[in-house]
């Protein structure tokens, strides 16, 4: 393939794949909670993550990680005591995360719009090799919190309360799936943009379970949808020649459509045959 003859390249179809595997295994959680926002309002508090990287010369990419951690851990326990209500506590969170990586963003010396751009709506090109190597580390700890706790994390996505009577730690579990969709907003900006990686998180899992039954297929099918998406948008945008992260989208979104159709023949197939 052409696009593999660029270094550049190389790394972004890396850092697609791992973003492709996994968004959507941990969005497979948040969508089961009902959270299908959290990673929107992460990925806002993350900006600020990344203009204060560019503000102390550090990596943006740690900044980003350490500061999306902080915010989701704040916004999980404003919901969890009850004070404020979920939709209240993530508005807030959307709207001090992008004020506050606007005004850092312009307090930086290396700070324009084009940082801020950058930041928003991805930027495959200036994926480094420093990036890929922090990236991978991100994505293996991410994948290892979704195959050593998936059990538990399955039960509190289900009802808290029966995670809470079975004896789960449901404050601790509840964190957890905060800090490790933090993590994934940081793993998959580079790619799509913080304004988008929601919608990986999300559109895979919502394609996948017009055709699954059970949890795990669901997972596993949405991480598959991932990686075409991903890998496929990156491919398409090389050859032409527009937006990477909007392409991942929209292809992703395509293939919701496309799935949704398939989902009601099989289900009209199966209700058919069922009928005496």
């Amino acid at each position: 393939m052409e696009l593999l003859n660029y270094d550049f390249m190389q790394r972004a179809m890396i850092a697609a794949l791992l973003v492709g595997l996994t968004a959507p295994a941990v969005g497979t959680f948040i969508v089961q909670r009902r959270l299908a926002l959290l990673g929107d309002g992460i990925g806002h508090v993350a900006l600020t993550g990344v203009a204060l990287g560019f503000l102390t010369g550090t990596t943006p990419v740690v900044t980003a990680v350490i500061v999306s951690v902080l915010g989701a851990v704040a916004i999980e326990l404003v919901r969890a005591r009850g004070r404020t209500s979920g939709d209240v506590a993530l508005a807030l969170l959307f709207y001090g995360g992008i004020a506050g990586g606007v005004m850092l963003i312009g307090l930086s010396p290396g700070g324009s719009n084009a940082t801020l751009m950058s930041a928003l709506f991805g930027s495959i090109s200036s994926v480094t090799e420093e990036d890929v190597w922090i990236t991978a580390a991100l994505a293996v700890a991410v994948l290892g919190v979704v195959v050593y706790f998936g059990r538990e994390l399955f039960l509190l996505c289900q009802d808290e309360d029966v995670a809470r009577t079975s004896g789960l730690p449901v404050r601790f579990l509840s964190l957890l799936i905060a800090v490790t969709a933090a993590v994934t907003v940081v793993i998959a900006m580079r790619v799509v943009g913080l304004l988008m990686v929601s919608a990986l998180m999300v559109v895979p899992v919502a394609t996948s379970q017009q055709l699954s039954r059970s949890f795990l297929a669901t997972m596993l099918l949405a991480m598959g949808f991932g990686v075409v998406a991903t890998v496929g948008g990156l491919s398409s945008a090389f050859y032409a020649g527009v937006a990477p992260g909007a392409t991942i989208v929209l292809l992703s979104l395509a293939g919701f459509v496309l799935a949704l159709g398939i989902g009601r023949f099989v289900r009209r197939s199966r209700a058919q045959e069922s009928t005496p």
